[in-house]
């Protein structure tokens, strides 16, 4: 099991079930979009934020980037690390039928895609050394990879999205956060010329 500094904030029980099998930190739930009217849920997600640090796994689905956005703007960024799964289409065994966008979320994943959202985002395993630091990758770097400000940049991203397995709503300041974790200038460009 691997032992995680930051508390881990999921949308439901079944999401921390499943987390809860591969790591051991505190796991919280927002109760869907519970976290919406639940002012004591999210004073607990901003006290774990500010002690621990807190990593944001929601849903790759259109509700769980809401969910997501309503705690990036209630919780300040110096505690926050947001860990994506990527888009696999499909539905959870206990339920009759896939989510309204067909994708499976946190709890259809298997432990290894969970580690490696994990360790995409920066979180600090215990007892290994300290997560890379960022390449200081920046927003004109997206900009001049034709990744964000140009006619096709949308397109451009979502091929880089799908190429890195992760979920298409991830947004421009999403993917330069996760691509400053998990590769360099030089792995970017490779990546770009894949086409």
């Amino acid at each position: 099991m691997l032992k995680i500094r930051e508390a881990i904030v999921v949308e439901g029980r079944y999401d921390k079930n499943t987390l809860s099998q591969v790591v051991d930190t505190l796991i919280l739930e927002t109760a869907g979009f519970g976290i919406f009217r639940d002012a004591e849920r999210m004073a607990l997600l901003r006290a774990a934020a500010r002690h621990r640090g807190l990593i944001v796994l929601t849903d790759s689905d259109g509700a769980g980037f809401v969910i997501r956005n309503r705690i990036r703007g209630a919780v300040p960024a110096e505690f926050l690390k947001h860990a994506y799964i990527p888009d696999v289409y499909g539905k959870e065994r206990r339920k009759l039928r896939a989510g309204k966008e067909g994708k499976l979320g946190v709890e259809g994943m298997s432990p290894a895609v969970l580690e490696q959202a994990l360790r995409r985002c920066g979180a600090t395993f215990l007892g290994e050394d300290d997560p890379a630091a960022s390449n200081g990758l920046t927003k004109a770097d997206l900009y001049r990879a034709g990744l964000s400000g140009t006619p096709d940049s949308s397109a451009r991203r979502a091929a880089l999205l799908e190429r890195l397995g992760l979920p298409e709503h991830l947004s421009a300041n999403g993917l330069l956060e996760v691509l400053n974790y998990c590769c360099t200038r030089e792995e970017l460009e490779r990546l770009l010329t894949l086409n």
